[in-house]
């Protein structure tokens, strides 16, 4: 006589708690990913914050605009000055010529200017002293004088100096503007462009609308 064996299966108490430890994970996961936007929201916006309080101290401290200083080669040992003509040179992508950029660049100059003044870290001689910074997703982040006649560039209708930050995600973007403008990318002190490739150039009119779709990123300006 041959004995059966029993197959034993999962009980619905084991099945219950096993969905509900899958459940805590995935909550844990989905958690996490929030606090890793939310943390990136408020370091592009500080980013911004931080860029436009160090151009208002460099200001106050030598009259000039930082990049465009006329006065910063005799300030320095070694620096390049800007023209003075109150304005910026260069997009806020341009690379900077290696070693040393020149006077025709002070969209790089600007942060030269602000490291070796002490109002940003970075280095302040060596391969990377006048590159730009990046964003907490990696992007570039620039200045350059906005307008629609050289040497300014076209930035969505604004004008006046403006700090960029690039390849932005949808998301973020939209946070950004919600949290420091209008929440318009076409309007206000803050403005988007749709980017098609990374750190795009800017564009004469912004993006009309935001678009969440987790695959868009933007190109942000504001005015210093």
């Amino acid at each position: 006589m041959q004995t059966r064996l029993k197959q034993k299966g999962f009980t619905l108490v084991e099945i219950a708690i096993v969905l509900v430890i899958i459940g805590l994970l995935l909550g844990g996961i989905l958690k996490g990913q929030e606090m890793i936007t939310q943390a990136r929201i408020k370091n592009v916006i500080n980013d911004l914050n931080g860029i436009t309080a160090a151009y208002a101290s460099y200001q106050d401290r030598y009259r000039a605009i930082p990049g465009d200083d006329a006065t910063a080669a005799g300030r320095w040992t070694g620096a390049v000055a800007g023209n003075g003509n109150g304005q910026i040179l260069g997009k806020y992508n341009d690379a900077a010529a290696v070693p040393t950029p020149t006077a025709a660049q002070e969209s790089n100059l600007f942060w030269w200017h602000l490291r070796l003044a002490g109002f940003i870290p970075g280095p302040t001689a060596g391969a990377a002293f006048a590159n730009q910074p990046t964003n907490a997703v990696g992007g570039m982040v620039g200045v350059q004088t906005a307008g629609a006649a050289a040497p300014a560039f076209p930035t969505m209708g604004m004008s006046g100096l403006v700090v960029c930050t690039a390849n932005i995600p949808d998301k973020i973007a939209i946070a950004v503007d919600t949290q420091t403008d209008d929440q318009s990318s076409a309007t206000g002190s803050l403005r988007a462009i749709l980017q098609t490739n990374p750190n795009a150039d800017t564009v004469a009119a912004a993006t009309a609308t935001y678009a969440e779709t987790g695959a868009n990123q933007y190109v942000l300006c504001r005015t210093l």
